[in-house]
Order: structure tokens, then sequence, then C-alpha cells
């Protein structure tokens, strides 16, 4: 049975969300603080965990970092607000899998976790040596040059997405339906912060802006 370890200090939040996760038959421990968050990980394996940054006591930011030290290979997933994003960044340089923005639908959410945990636990495709930029579709991983790119299962999913459909435009609203089909009920500024951060981390300019439109894949990169 997957593990879980779910720090949230909304309890609304944290009771409806569980009750989700157990019907998939999830193993759900839930902490209230960072402090305690820690304490569950000094005396249990877990295989996720999902984890608001705002919290009492100790960041989960700071969790976040623990669990990379002492864990590297657990899988993680970040609550947090479309509007913070330097908090994103920290995350994002924490190496989390995905972050998820408050609030969220708990299918969403469910999603998210099966989809991350098929990418850290199920699957050990090993990457051909290719050139330039390749896409594992069966491990949810992208690389340029057989480096892997690091991204989130968010990122994954839009660049898969543009890139199946060279030069097509994409608008915004496209794009949430490929990537959260009807189960994300905020607006289309995230895709404007997913491409932002995808961005950052492709070496070539893959992604074109198209104004009033929204967003295509440019395989020549320039």
């Amino acid at each position: 049975m997957v593990k879980i370890l779910f720090l949230e200090d909304e309890p609304t939040i944290s009771e409806v969300t569980t009750e989700y996760m157990k019907m998939q038959n999830y193993e759900v421990i839930c902490a209230r603080d960072g402090e305690e968050a820690l304490e569950f990980l000094k005396n249990n394996y877990f295989d996720l965990a999902i984890l608001d940054i705002m919290v009492p006591k100790v960041s989960g930011l700071v969790v976040l970092e623990h669990i990379k030290k002492i864990n590297p290979q657990m899988a993680t997933i970040m609550l947090t607000a479309l509007e913070d994003e330097q908090t994103q960044l920290k995350a994002f340089n924490l190496y989390a899998d995905d972050y998820v923005l408050k609030p969220f639908s708990p299918l969403l959410l469910l999603k998210r976790i099966e989809t991350i945990l098929r990418r850290t636990m199920g699957n050990r495709t090993k990457t051909e040596e290719v050139r330039g930029l390749y896409i594992n579709d069966e491990a949810y991983q992208a690389y340029y040059d057989n480096q892997s790119l690091q991204l989130t299962v968010s990122e994954f999913l839009l660049l898969q997405t543009l890139k199946k459909e060279p030069n097509r435009v994409f608008t915004r609203e496209q794009l949430i339906m490929k990537i959260f089909n009807e189960e994300y009920y905020g607006n289309d500024r995230i895709i404007d912060a997913h491409v932002k951060n995808l961005r950052k981390k492709l070496p070539e300019k893959y992604i074109k802006t198209v104004t009033g439109v929204g967003y295509k894949f440019d395989q020549e990169g320039n």
C-alpha cells in the first residue's frame, strides 16, 4: 500500500482530501504543522509527501528540504498559491515533483498523485542516447542531450502537449484541458506560470508566445 504524508493545517481541507485519498486505498498520515511532519519522517517510510508550504512552526519548504536530504527518491507535491512566485521557485530549486494551487479539487490532486507515483515508483525505463530535446512519454521525463530537465509533472505535460503538434497554436483554455482535464477550477494564469518556469529549464527557445491567442512549439528553438 502506498503511504502518504499529508502536511496541511486547515482542518476541512485535511479531512476532505484525506478521505479522497483513502478511497483510493492510500495510507495517509496527517501532520498539522511542520514540526509534526518532521517527527513522522523520523519513524516512518513514505512513498509520497504532500506539503502545504504555509503551515505553523516549520514551513513546508523546510520539510521538503529535509526530505530531499534523507530520501531524495521520495515523491513530493507542494501546495501553494499562484501569486507566490518566489516560493514556487524555491520549491523547484529543492526538486519538488509538482505543485498544486490552492484552492484545489481533490480529484485533480488524485490525478497528480497517480501520475507522480507512476513516474517515481513504477517506471525505470532508461533513456537512449539522443542529442537535443527528447521526451520519454512512459517515464514522464524530458531530456536535452541525455540530461534530465528536472521538470515537474505539470511542466512535462505542457511540453509534451506542445511538442506533439509543433507550430499549432494552443489557447490557454485548450492547454488547461490537456493538462488538468475538467478538474481545474482556477483561472488560466496557471498556464502562464508553467510556461515561464518551463522556459527557464529549456536550453533553447522552443515555446513561442502568440500574442492574443496562446502558445506554440517551435522545433528550431530560435
